[in-house]
């Protein structure tokens, strides 16, 4: 029997990624996805599984026999209306999916961060972001893998203008982006990011792991 992996926000940029991954991958025999809706493709390693995130515990047993989970859910504040909707989502959702996992034996899990992210600033993006990370800290996996990329690259199912006229001037200007201060900022293709987690979610490497941006960039590459 192989193993079980299981991601949770699987339709955003680096979620659709992560799952194409897992699937590709012989290790793994089934690719579970917490979605809302049924997704398009079909794969005979995949088993969507409708969730109302409002309500996860219901959904405790697709937590069951998982080896890993990956977490890439994620909004922005103005998809979700409010600072209280946004914290609803990439804290509220991620920590109860950690401890769903963690009541399952689940050995790995990962999630996706951000550059910067720290409890104690005062952007809100990021204190959210480090509040994440340190309440994940507390729950007690055999390993846990916080991935901090930068503006993430790459095709999203939404159109956000501001991301996408962003994403052009920093891939034009990445040769400025090197060094101690810049390259923790360096815009990343997405693709690098899934393909870093999915590497590292299928060890069994034990202890609380952070991957800055500039990790990424390598374990992506050597990833390819």
């Amino acid at each position: 029997m192989g193993m079980i992996a299981l991601v949770v926000g699987a339709t955003g940029l680096v979620g659709q990624l992560v799952t194409d991954e897992l699937l590709r991958r012989e290790e793994l025999d089934e690719v579970r996805v917490l979605v809302r809706r049924l997704p398009d493709a079909t794969h005979p390693k995949l088993k969507p599984i409708l969730v109302e995130w409002d309500r996860l515990d219901r959904y405790s047993d697709a937590f069951s026999g998982v080896h890993s989970v990956y977490c890439c859910l994620g909004t922005t504040i103005k998809k979700a209306g409010s600072q209280q909707e946004f914290r609803k989502v990439d804290v509220d959702y991620v920590i109860k999916t950690a401890e769903l996992a963690k009541r399952h034996g689940v050995r790995q899990f990962m999630a996706v961060s951000s550059a910067g992210a720290n409890p104690e600033v005062r952007n809100f993006y990021l204190r959210t972001k480090g509040e994440t990370e340190q309440r994940l800290g507390e729950i007690g996996f055999r390993g846990l893998h916080l991935f901090r990329p930068s503006l993430l690259l790459g095709d999203r199912p939404e159109q956000r203008f501001g991301e996408r006229a962003a994403s052009v001037l920093m891939t034009a200007f990445d040769f400025a982006f090197r060094g101690p201060k810049l390259a923790p900022y360096r815009a990343i293709p997405a693709v690098k990011v899934a393909k870093s987690m999915v590497n590292i979610g299928l060890t069994c490497m034990k202890g609380h792991h952070i991957y800055t941006n500039e990790v990424i960039h390598v374990l992506g590459e050597a990833a390819d």
